[in-house]
């Protein structure tokens, strides 16, 4: 109602002129407070504003030749500062058509006057023929817009649903001349200007069109010569007026870059290739592609730390301190470091910084399960050393030019993720993490790993050539720390070039360091709660660790304490507990279920897996870290005459070969170990490997299912304590594995007391951490013959009578 009334209500406004300009309502312009006619309007508008609510208003006319429009806009002053090129200026907005009466006084040295404001608003809903006025010229604004590139602008028009207000959008069309705006302005009936409004827009696409077909037929009648030198000139023309509007001189690019070369500090060689680059861009056509490849490959090159190189901290104990401070456990990449730093101090102070052109870089290759820390060391090491930390992705790599760079001759080239690890660090030594070198594949566009061979080569890497490049850079400085989790997928070649650090896992005591000094406080912050609010007990962490996850890292130790720290917020805020709280292991199933992982000594005896016979525990080593691994045997009923060996549980080559091993020796000499083997003879043997979808394969489960076997065979137990690991060979000797240290671990974790290895192994246990060997009685043998006695619990009345036959 208040729109209605003031629409019939006479209004008293300062006139600010509009010399060869008009602005129709709903558009936002600048003007320019320099003339004294617009300054004297806005000024005496504010005056009139301090005594009334609102922002100030003035009368927006338009004068043409001397004469004043007789319709004018209300127009706010939305804002006066000032403009672009720092003269004063004001953001005017325009609201509505006013039309002008006669003139009268007001404040300031503005010309005031009457006007009464015009209502053109279409009533709802819009007839049948202003729906389609409207349509069509929403196409034809789109179908300019297009044609100007104007994609944003297509959205606001296509928005706007007020006839009066897509007809005054119009004002905003360079094309209209003054005269076509005052039309537009003065024409008080909303349909009629979208009408005229539609009719000057098809008109202008009309002579567009035939200005463009015009220019298509001329052009195509121009022979190659002429069309060359208009082109050229045009393309000077634009140079031109681009470089006026930036207040640049003619020639300045390759000049420019001329003197950015000269001036930088380039190595001997590169520069001399950088100045041969700047000859060719100055000699080169300004249409041809090359000037602009040549500039994007100066940009990288001068881009370039060529010769910055950050200070390393010499303070060794410090440097410990900190990679103490920041990882639990993990002595031999630790140990590593501090060498590296302490030798990197001496060779300082002895002057040997660079001996033969080559610096004294590193190339580690941290190998272990998934979430021990590797990818976090190795930005604790730089901080250790005072450098700086790139992390280089290869996850999925499958082109070599990731590694290497494109050639230049290839459009969209760029340096390798090497070179652009060196620039994102701004120094020639940083530590560059390459992380999941062991997930790089290959494919028709080459073998990324092959590429990686001089770039981790010491001998090699002081002078790497990337082929966007072409030029050498130093990479001995750099200190490469390569992650992965499965040895065996990185190339041997590559792997030969690199020193080989394993994290094999922690310990549950190095566990709860890790909870109670890094995730606790971490998940705590996430969780929005403070240290005093919420605290976890060393039994509540101890229980987390050991029966709610297993595992060789930490990962989802994290979650579990996320998750538990979760719950308790959430039942705070339901008002169903109150803090501070300490969470105990007796609160664990209430906060987050049931246990996942219960040790099998832990379980009733009856339900254990190896309350039976012909059950073995044995241990293995996957990509996730060290395991417990359970093999089941049985024999048929000789009645259904399915004679043989049967394997299940997804098996390798090497392990069929370990059962057949078995079967063989038990076989051969289960006589001496008085086992009933003639019923071997015509009964079948099935040989299980539980988690099925699991592929397994490997030597070490051999006298795991020989001792399976024999305890099917003689009818004894398997002790459930007991877990083994170790290669049969047909004459029952045990042969060494592989992966001690973390089967050791997996034992430890899954409460597994007494642990059987092959006796070659034995000095293996030195990588052991003491805290798990104090908890596991280990017991190093050279015969299958020990294996068995140790391993199968002597036999009851009832047990061993006979040979067991499968359900």
């Amino acid at each position: 109602m208040a729109a209605e009334s003031e629409a019939f209500t006479p209004l008293t406004l300062p006139v600010l002129p509009l010399d060869d300009e008009v602005v129709l309502p709903g558009m936002v312009v600048p003007l320019d407070l320099s003339d004294a006619e617009v300054r004297a309007a806005v000024e005496a508008a504010q005056a009139a504003a301090r005594s009334e609510p609102g922002k100030p208003r003035v009368l927006l006319v338009p004068r043409v030749d001397g004469t004043y429009a007789r319709t004018g806009v209300l127009g706010t002053v939305e804002q006066v500062g000032r403009l672009a090129d720092g003269d004063p200026g004001a953001l005017l907005r325009g609201v509505g058509r006013v039309r002008i009466g006669a003139g009268t006084t007001g404040p300031g040295a503005a010309l005031w006057v009457e006007g009464t404001r015009v209502d053109d608003t279409v009533p709802e809903p819009l007839p049948g023929q202003v729906a389609e006025l409207v349509k069509e010229y929403k196409a034809l604004a789109t179908a300019w817009l297009r044609k100007r590139g104007a994609w944003q602008v297509v959205d606001r028009v296509q928005a706007i649903d007020d006839v009066s207000a897509l007809a005054d959008n119009s004002g905003y069309s360079p094309f209209l001349t003054t005269e076509q705006k005052v039309e537009l302005l003065e024409t008080a009936d909303a349909v009629a200007r979208l009408k005229l409004a539609t009719q000057q827009l098809r008109d202008h696409l009309a002579e567009q069109d035939v200005a463009e077909t015009i220019a298509k037929d001329v052009q195509e009648g121009v022979d190659k010569q002429q069309r060359e030198f208009l082109l050229r000139r045009q393309l000077e023309a634009v140079r031109k007026e681009l470089r006026e509007l930036n207040g640049e001189q003619e020639g300045e690019e390759s000049d420019d870059y001329r003197a950015r070369v000269e001036a930088a500090d380039l190595p001997e060689k590169v520069r001399e290739a950088a100045l041969k680059e700047v000859d060719k861009l100055e000699r080169s056509s300004d249409q041809s592609p090359e000037g602009s490849w040549i500039r994007t490959w100066l940009d990288t090159v001068l881009e370039l730390p060529w010769n910055v190189r950050t200070e390393d901290a010499y303070d060794i104990q410090g440097a410990r301190a900190v990679l103490d401070d920041e990882h639990a456990g993990l002595e031999d990449v630790k140990e590593r470091i501090t060498e590296y730093l302490a030798v990197r101090k001496r060779r300082g102070d002895r002057g040997l910084g660079v001996v033969g052109g080559r610096r004294g870089g590193a190339v580690l290759a941290l190998v272990g399960p998934p979430g021990v820390g590797k990818t976090s060391l190795g930005e604790s090491v730089a901080h250790a050393m005072g450098r700086k930390f790139v992390r280089v992705a290869l996850g999925g790599v499958r082109d070599e030019a990731e590694i290497r760079g494109h050639r230049r001759t290839y459009v969209g080239a760029l340096p390798g993720r090497i070179v652009r690890a060196v620039k994102e660090a701004g120094s020639m030594n940083p530590v560059v993490l390459l992380d999941e070198i062991d997930k790089v594949g290959s494919d028709f566009r080459g073998d990324p790993a092959a590429a990686l061979l001089e770039v981790l080569d010491p001998a090699q890497n002081h002078t790497f050539r990337d082929h966007y490049l072409e030029v050498e850079l130093d990479l001995s400085d750099v200190v490469f720390l390569a992650t992965a989790n499965v040895l065996e997928a990185i190339p041997e070649a590559l792997l030969d070039r690199m020193e080989l650090v394993r994290l094999d896992g922690y310990t549950e005591d190095e566990k709860i360091v890790i909870a109670r000094d890094h995730l606790l406080p971490r998940q705590l912050e996430r969780a929005g709660l403070g240290e005093d609010e919420v605290t976890v007990d060393e039994g509540a962490l101890r229980k987390l660790a050991g029966e709610y996850t297993r595992e060789a890292g930490v990962r989802t130790l994290e979650r579990s304490i996320a998750r538990l720290l979760r719950k308790v917020a959430a039942q705070h805020e339901l008002g169903e507990r109150k803090l501070p709280f300490t969470v105990t292991d007796g609160d664990l199933r209430a906060l987050i279920g049931r246990p996942h992982h219960v040790p099998e000594s832990a379980q009733d005896p009856a339900e254990r897996r190896t309350s039976v016979p012909g059950v073995a525990t044995g241990l293995a080593v996957t990509g996730a870290g060290g395991d417990v691994l359970y093999v089941e045997a049985s024999l048929a009923d000789p009645e259904t005459g399915a004679a043989g060996l049967t394997l299940t549980g997804q098996l390798g080559d090497v392990m069929k070969e370990s059962a057949q091993i078995a079967l063989s020796f038990l076989r051969s000499r289960g006589a001496e170990l008085e086992l009933p083997v003639a019923d071997l003879k015509d009964r079948g043997v099935h040989i299980h490997f539980p988690a099925g979808a699991v592929p397994k394969d490997g030597p070490s489960a051999g006298i795991t299912m020989t001792t399976a076997l024999a305890s099917l065979l003689s009818g004894r137990l398997v002790r459930t304590d007991v877990a083994m690991t170790g290669e049969v060979s047909l004459t029952g000797r045990v042969l060494p594995i592989g992966g001690v240290k973390q089967k050791l671990l997996a034992a430890h974790r899954a409460g597994v007391t007494t642990v059987i290895i092959p006796k070659r192994n034995e000095a293996d246990l030195d990588d052991v951490p003491a805290e798990v060997l104090d908890k596991l009685d280990v017991h190093a043998v050279t015969d299958v013959r020990q294996v068995l006695e140790l391993a199968l619990a002597p036999a009851t009345s009832g047990v061993g009578s006979g040979v067991p036959v499968a359900a």
